[in-house]
């Protein structure tokens, strides 16, 4: 088994991604024991999910983070064309995604994480109705429609927590990307949450979450490699993969305003 597990966590850090087009990457973390290990999932024009690579690190932090995305780009990821980033709002990722990709990597945050991290904040009382308002919110079609209702939300927190106000402030518009974007009802269900990689990291944790001693970080690396790759294997293409042409477009437009912009 390590012969063989140890093959398989050479071909994923060693697997070429150049063939590949990219519209979309999923990354978000699992710990194994006091370590945090950082996966990235591909999402090609076809909606082929492809596991990227996996990086073992105390947090996600943006240094970390960082070097990783250069990594991916060293085996042949391209971006130029751009790319949704879905992540669960981490700031070391967020900073990370704007160094390696600039413009070129459009961020959506996790809404299933906004609405988790506001309410977090709010009397237990009052949690489970504001946590249907935000998802009203978010489920509106438009982006007009989907802000308008966020800042009338806004203003009932106002009067009952300014902590949760800042925490719905932080990032806002980010978990408002795929809204602006025009496509929210067309791969909103596949690409306004992390829920993919939460989805993968649940049947990693079948595989995983029984170990009770972790020898070395080699056995971490070669436990999560080969989980990956069987799972990947089993994987379904992304809902909505057929309007995934229309993403690369209105990206393009989005980067070709922000350059005029500047």
């Amino acid at each position: 088994y390590i012969r063989a597990s140890s093959r398989k966590l050479q071909e994923l850090m060693e697997r070429r991604l150049d063939r590949y087009d990219f519209m979309a990457i999923v990354l978000d973390g699992k710990s194994f024991g006091d370590d945090e290990m950082i996966i990235a999932i591909g999402v090609t024009r076809e909606g082929k999910k492809v596991m990227l690579g996996i990086v073992q690190s105390a947090t996600e932090n943006s240094r970390v983070c960082r070097e990783f995305l250069l990594e991916l780009i060293e085996r042949g990821l391209r971006y130029e064309n751009g790319l949704l980033c879905v992540i669960d709002g981490a700031k070391g990722l967020r900073k990370a995604i704007n160094e390696v990709f600039g413009s070129h990597g459009i961020i959506q945050r996790c809404q299933w994480h906004k609405r988790e991290n506001v309410v977090a904040y709010l009397p237990k009382g009052v949690q489970a109705k504001f946590r249907q308002k935000l998802q009203s919110a978010y489920s509106k079609g438009s982006y007009e429609e989907a802000k308008a209702v966020l800042k009338a939300i806004r203003a009932e927190l106002s009067l009952i927590n300014e902590s949760a106000v800042k925490s719905l402030d932080e990032g806002l518009e980010e978990t408002l990307t795929l809204h602006r974007l025009g496509l929210y009802r067309e791969l909103g269900r596949s690409f306004t949450t992390t829920n993919m990689i939460e989805s993968i990291l649940a049947q990693i944790g079948q595989k995983t979450d029984k170990v009770d001693y972790w020898k070395n970080s080699n056995q971490k690396q070669r436990w999560m490699a080969t989980s990956l790759l069987y799972i990947e294997q089993r994987l379904n293409r992304v809902n909505g993969y057929r309007h995934l042409v229309q993403l690369r477009q209105a990206i393009q437009k989005e980067m070709s305003m922000k350059s005029e912009a500047a």
